[in-house]
């Protein structure tokens, strides 16, 4: 897959099929509208998919600057290119580009900067200044510009019951089944081992501390998960704690995992966890002793539930 992060890097393809949106999570809904995009790809129509950066919210809404995403544009990057999309427009949002006109991008961009031949969009998607793209227009602009449309029907997305906001309201109650049905992946996050207060060693449970690759990465609910690990390219089982840590009265946000039967260094080394089932909030115990047999227990749950439902 060819990625572009700017317009002036576009060639003028020609023969493009399109489609547009933020596609956070690259969930089951967005690969939905990508299948029926790479369905006409071939020898006659090249697949493009265009995509802002950073989300057109956190422009827009000084408000919004506290959002978190389901992906960062580097995994979206390799999602899309799994999927074999051909190219890929990373667009630079900016104050200036959100002035202009849905027709402006239509003429400027999809026909005079890349050449397109065919778009695909879902019912409700909207674009351009105050949002004002809607697939009515592009069924006018379509004969101007020489382009077809096919547009995804309303009952076949919502048959689907997808959205980045049920991802997210699902990983905000650590409902990770769910979101794991709903991405069609595991969620993961990925990031730097940093160093911590090395308390877990002490009591037989030395944990990495990451620091987030993708600092606006959404967090799942505070509480110890089953997880799964990838350390190069290697595959560990482990068990992971979210949260400030009561017990020792940590006032910071704490990502830290345990990764079962490892014993590496690998401090400044980066890691990627993978969630499967929330086991429990976090809470704060009596003593450290108190935490340790919680933590056995926890352990053992974690073995039994990936033992079950580990698959990668």
């Amino acid at each position: 897959m060819k990625v572009y992060r700017s317009l002036e890097e576009v060639p003028h393809i020609g023969n493009a099929i399109v489609t547009i949106g933020n596609f956070d999570g690259v969930h089951l809904g967005h690969v939905h509208v990508l299948e029926n995009l790479l369905l006409h790809q071939g020898e006659y129509l090249q697949s493009m998919v265009i995509t802002m950066w950073p989300h057109p919210r956190k422009v827009l809404h000084p408000s919004a600057q506290e959002l978190r995403f389901l992906t960062s544009i580097d995994e979206k990057i390799e999602l899309l290119q799994n999927l074999g999309v051909d190219h890929l427009l990373i667009i630079p949002f900016t104050a200036s580009f959100a002035q202009l006109s849905a027709e402006y991008f239509v003429k400027e961009i999809l026909h005079d900067c890349v050449g397109v031949k065919k778009i695909v969009l879902g019912y409700d998607h909207r674009f351009g200044k105050n949002r004002e793209g809607s697939l009515e227009l592009l069924h006018r602009l379509a004969p101007m510009y020489g382009f077809e449309l096919e547009e995804i029907p309303k009952q076949e997305v919502d048959n689907l019951a997808i959205s980045s906001s049920k991802i997210r309201e699902f990983l905000a109650l650590g409902q990770m089944e769910n979101v794991t049905a709903l991405l069609g992946r595991r969620y993961a996050m990925s990031g730097k081992v940093v160093e911590g207060n090395k308390l877990g060693r002490t009591i037989g449970f030395p944990t990495a501390n990451i620091s987030l690759t993708f600092p606006e990465k959404l967090v799942p609910k505070n509480g110890v998960y089953a997880v799964l690990v990838k350390v190069a390219q290697n595959q560990y089982h482990g068990m992971m704690n979210i949260g400030y840590r009561p017990t020792i009265s940590e006032s910071a946000l704490t990502l830290e995992v345990h990764i079962f039967e490892f014993e590496e260094d690998i401090y400044n080394q980066y890691i990627t966890v993978f969630f499967v089932k929330y086991l429990r909030d976090e809470q704060k115990f009596d003593s450290v002793e108190d935490l340790k047999q919680q933590l056995y227990i926890d352990k053992e749950q974690a073995i039994s539930v990936l033992r079950k439902e580990a698959v990668w």
